[in-house]
């Protein structure tokens, strides 16, 4: 059989100039997720995937590189201008991922969180009797 030629994939990228970010901030580590509006993912890090390990992983610095980093990225690719933030989690990195969305020169339309709270939750251990 003949070899065929790969085909280049033309440099034209789709322009999405609104999305959603999505930010968990645990105590350990910090995702950030960027989405369009049909929650297809346009582009995501983390603080361990920006080059920090162990205990530096949940810091708010760690959490501003890797906002920075993944927002960068959108940008460029996709030509992002504003987003609506759900923050999810009790990490350090909520309110650093936020000043990062904002220093990055991002318009914020929406900020929610989004933590889960359980109503009631699982039935209690029985009482101790001593």
């Amino acid at each position: 059989m003949p070899k065929r030629k790969k085909q280049k994939k033309s440099g034209v990228q789709k322009k999405i100039e609104f999305g959603r970010v999505y930010v968990s901030a645990t105590f350990n580590n910090t995702l950030i997720t960027i989405t369009d509006l049909g929650g297809n993912t346009l582009a995501w890090g983390s603080s361990g995937s920006s080059g920090f390990k162990g205990t530096r992983k949940s810091t708010p610095f760690a959490a501003t590189t890797a906002v920075d980093k993944v927002i960068r990225t959108a940008q460029s690719e996709f030509g992002l201008n504003s987003v609506e933030v759900y923050v999810k989690g009790p990490g350090s990195g909520r309110d650093a991922s936020l000043r990062a969305i904002r220093a990055a020169g991002l318009k914020i339309s929406l900020i929610a969180d989004v933590t889960p709270i359980p109503h009631n939750g699982p039935r209690q251990k029985k009482k101790r009797r001593v």
